[in-house]
């Protein structure tokens, strides 16, 4: 069956805007500032008020198609909206007031009819898995049923999209993630964000881009995979932006059984590939060095965390232990990705259970996510240290060997890039130790300047070179965590780059009750 979507039409939502614009007037608010402070909350407040509920959800849908908003399609005219009303304006050389007028309104309807013309969407009733999910009808064509779902594939192969429908098996949706966001030779993870019931990841197979997102219920796993080369990127990033709000995995009953198809389809193939959950392996060996000479650089692995005194029954196991740090008053975590990644859940101070997590592979960062009070948000530095400056390593490192209480380390930024003059990392000389990973590295005024990740493998070293290296640490640098958490919509607070320096007790006092120990649960 097909169902055609539609966005609000031009002049409904011209009528919308001219009342909003009426009201504007007719109260004298004044224009709206860049940052969203007071102007901008009275801004989101006419949109909300003096517009219609559709108004508001067809910008956000058309902000969708433009490449401006990635948000969810709630009709509520908040911080996130008025920034991608503020970038359209901005790149089409308007006044970046987040006020819409009749020139922009235009400007939008046409940019967005033509984007959305180009891939031709329409919601399609997928009775083979049930679900409801938006197809670029004029760059595919229907293959049929798979063994798992139903493929849609461009003729040139530049484009795929599968529906999936797992059940009946005893796949969870937790394993399903956990093997879909282990990255393979072949296949690079970017993101990837775990809700409970749903998950989302995206990242690159070769020449191509992808992004998957699964919805469960019960033993019920439904969801869709988008793949596209690169040179339809400027075509498909927005559709995926649409139909990632758009998609109804249970929008109806599945056909069953399901039809093997002969196509080949990547995510039938990804299946069946073995996959494990084992040590972590650095993703930075050297090209330089001898592949039978072991890495030279290693991830400070998560320390295994201190076992229980006596087993209780059906208490969960800790298997790896790392650190973390407050970033948000509403309960986000800053870590690394290797410390919570295919965990079967992630403790925080091994009391609170993360709710969710997401992970930036590339970077080795990950956000974990908690439901109620955690400690005042430490705050970022945007920018990096300066060389030779004064730094903390805080965190909790071999908690089953040492206290477990916080542990501090000071040191110097030795060099502001990493190996191989890798310009997302800091070289520190504070000591590090497995457990560490994850922790803030701060300034003695108690600013972020990096995330604690890795240091060099001396025992390596020391086989290839014959000498023994010392104080050789890495940390991720500031501006790469704060894109990560820009990225993620993550309400972090903006250090003040006036603060005075503190000494080392005071400046670990400032910030000592925001570091919490990061527990992997069943990896």
């Amino acid at each position: 069956m097909l169902v055609c979507h539609r966005l609000m039409m031009g002049d409904d939502m011209r009528r919308s805007a001219r009342v909003l614009m009426t009201v504007l007037a007719l109260g004298a608010m004044p224009m709206a500032t860049p940052s969203f402070g007071a102007q901008g909350s009275q801004l989101a407040v006419a949109y909300n008020d003096q517009t219609d509920l559709d108004f508001r959800k067809g910008l956000q849908i058309r902000l969708s198609w433009t490449g401006d908003y990635a948000g969810a399609y709630d009709g509520q005219i908040a911080a996130s909206s008025l920034r991608a009303i503020r970038d359209f304006q901005a790149r089409h050389g308007m006044v970046a007031d987040g006020v819409i007028d009749e020139a922009m309104l235009r400007l939008l309807i046409q940019k967005s009819d033509g984007a959305e013309a180009a891939t031709g969407m329409a919601l399609i009733d997928d009775a083979v898995t049930g679900q409801r999910v938006p197809l670029p009808m004029r760059l595919v064509e229907d293959l049929g049923p798979t063994d798992v779902g139903h493929l849609w594939r461009a003729a040139d192969k530049t484009v795929e999209i599968e529906t999936v429908r797992i059940a009946g098996t005893g796949q969870t949706l937790r394993g399903l993630f956990d093997v879909l966001s282990t990255p393979t030779p072949d296949r690079s993870v970017a993101n990837a964000e775990f809700g409970g019931e749903w998950f989302t990841l995206d990242g690159n197979a070769g020449d191509h881009d992808y992004v998957m997102r699964f919805s469960a219920k019960g033993g019920d796993l439904r969801g869709f995979s988008v793949s596209y080369a690169k040179d339809r990127a400027k075509v498909m990033r927005p559709y995926v932006a649409v139909a990632g709000n758009l998609f109804e995995p249970f929008a109806g009953e599945p056909q069953a059984p399901l039809v093997a198809s002969r196509e080949p389809n990547a995510f039938s193939a990804l299946l069946a590939r073995s996959h494990t959950n084992g040590a972590f392996e650095s993703r930075y060996a050297m090209a330089s060095v001898d592949p039978k000479q072991p890495n030279l650089f290693e991830m400070p692995s998560p320390a295994p965390a201190k076992a229980a005194p006596a087993p209780v029954a059906q208490k969960p196991e800790f298997d790896m232990a790392g650190s973390g740090f407050v970033v948000s008053d509403d309960g986000w975590l800053l870590t690394n990705a290797h410390v919570v990644r295919a965990c079967t859940s992630v403790l925080v101070g091994e009391q609170q259970v993360a709710t969710k997590t997401i992970l930036d592979t590339d970077n080795d960062l990950a956000l974990v996510k908690v439901d109620g009070a955690v400690g005042e948000p430490l705050a970022m530095s945007v920018t990096k240290p300066r060389l030779g400056e004064d730094v903390l390593a805080l965190g909790y490192p071999l908690r089953s060997i040492l206290a477990d209480s916080l542990n501090v380390t000071r040191g110097n930024v030795s060099s502001l890039l990493g190996l191989a003059n890798d310009e997302r990392y800091l070289q520190i000389s504070a000591p590090v130790q497995p457990g560490n990973s994850g922790g803030p590295l701060v300034d003695l005024a108690g600013r972020v300047v990096g995330v604690v990740t890795a240091k060099l493998n001396a025992v390596a070293v020391a086989d290839a070179t014959g000498d023994i290296p010392q104080s050789i640490n890495f940390a991720v640098r500031p501006d790469a965590a704060v894109a990560f958490l820009d990225r993620n919509a993550v309400a972090y607070e903006t250090a003040d780059a006036s603060l005075p320096l503190e000494s080392v007790p005071d400046a670990t006092a400032a910030v000592k009750d925001s570091v919490l120990p990061i527990i992997c649960v069943g990896r």
